[in-house]
């Protein structure tokens, strides 16, 4: 950057910084992040240490202004290198990318990518760094990539005896609901490390924290808690301002479906990647919209309805062919049951169209997979090729959901 444009830029980020953090009400209201509790409740124990912050484009605070230059912008810390997950730092690379090490253009940084070569900090990428702050928007997902790379930062903390700070946020699906099987150890993976269910009911923080002491990780951790978020909230994740966590989680609406439509990465059904609407539309070239509508509707699943929609994906499965498929409409929050509905859309799917209708294996010859891991167990796969019932399955992972919970609720941190 020319000296006098970065000048310019540090000023600017500078003048950003000394705005009050109660003056942040005006611009977004709602629960009060980790980062804006920490920079004013403990900004002190940040002097003298080097940094290192793993974040992305969702780490900002209320005026949605990023960590990075917030911290960059201080004079009282020193922030000597970043970190960021899947999607990169900036979040500029689609679903499954190699994200690149790099430098930030706009500090100048070193970014090191924890989606690359390497996915858990290496002894060279934290030499010299006395704490590592992470601040990250997971969406509530047992299958999204965020938390296991806090499992990684944790565990390569430990290692090299570096302390974690985890700036909490919410869970923008809410914190109260558990749904879907635990994750049977066979199949973990990065879309699954832990025996955990699929929608877990947890912040960032108190994942941190069930992973660091539940399952034995042992790094030093502190969580920093946000101020005004409830369990409960009428609004899952309050008045935050939503800031896409990943390229094709485009609105809250999307991380609720995606819970049980995400399933359909593991199909020869396209998601909805490449449209507007990716995990609320779904289809493929071999389907009759209208039947696939009438089918799921009449099975009367609570909160939802199925629209018949026509589609041409312009990127990733059936890119650029026309799809018939459904739009999914939820029209009651509190009773919509996410993974149900799209273990009820695979299979209805699979029932419609037996001779189309593909589980994605990940090589030739090979047993599928990636719908295993997403769904944590072999089992559900072969119960749809059997034909059994919905209930049936949610009744057989019922068991292993309750032992979760009761685990869970010695690692929350809010009410």
């Amino acid at each position: 950057m020319h000296g006098y444009m970065r000048n310019l830029f540090l000023c600017g980020l500078l003048l950003a910084a000394t705005v009050p953090v109660q003056a942040i009400a005006a611009v977004g209201d709602g629960p009060e992040p980790g980062i804006e509790v920490l920079l004013r409740e403990r900004a002190d124990a940040l002097k003298g240490k080097r940094i290192g912050l793993v974040t992305n484009m969702t780490g900002v605070d209320r005026a949605l202004r990023s960590d990075i230059d917030l911290l960059a912008a201080r004079t009282d810390v020193q922030l000597v290198a970043l970190f960021g997950p899947e999607h990169g730092v900036r979040g500029d690379v689609q679903a499954g990318g190699h994200v690149d090490s790099s430098r930030d253009a706009a500090t100048g940084l070193p970014v090191h990518s924890l989606y690359g070569e390497h996915r858990e900090p290496t002894p060279e990428m934290l030499r010299g760094i006395d704490l590592l702050l992470f601040d990250i928007q997971d969406v509530g997902a047992r299958f999204y990539t965020y938390p296991y790379t806090l499992a990684n930062v944790l565990r390569a903390a430990r290692r090299d005896g570096i302390p974690v700070w985890v700036l909490d946020r919410p869970n923008p699906v809410g914190g109260l609901k558990v749904e879907g099987p635990v994750l049977e150890p066979a199949q973990a993976s990065f879309v699954g490390m832990f025996p955990i269910p699929v929608r877990h009911g947890m912040t960032i923080g108190e994942l941190a924290r069930l992973f660091n002491a539940g399952f034995g990780i042992g790094a030093d951790l502190s969580v920093v808690p946000m101020r005004g978020w409830q369990r409960g909230d009428a609004e899952p994740g309050g008045a935050m301002p939503w800031v896409p966590p990943s390229p094709n989680m485009p609105t809250r609406d999307t991380a609720l479906v995606y819970l049980g439509t995400a399933l359909l990465e593991g199909t020869n059904v396209s998601e909805g990647r490449g449209t507007t609407r990716p995990f609320e539309t779904l289809g493929a070239p071999f389907v009759d919209a209208r039947q696939l509508a009438d089918a799921l509707n009449a099975l009367d699943l609570p909160g939802v309805r199925f629209r018949p929609t026509a589609f041409t994906p312009s990127f990733s499965k059936h890119a650029g062919k026309a799809c018939g498929g459904v739009q999914i409409h939820v029209t009651d929050r509190e009773a919509f049951l996410p993974f149900r509905t799209g273990l009820a859309v695979v299979k209805t799917l699979h029932d419609l169209y037996p001779d189309a209708f593909r589980f994605q294996s990940d090589a030739p010859g090979a047993t599928p997979g990636f719908f295993d891991k997403l769904a944590g167990n072999a089992w559900l796969r072969e119960a749809i090729g059997r034909g059994d019932a919905l209930d049936a399955m949610q009744a057989r992972w019922q068991p292993e959901l309750r032992r979760f919970e009761a685990l869970r609720t010695r690692y929350l941190l809010y009410p």
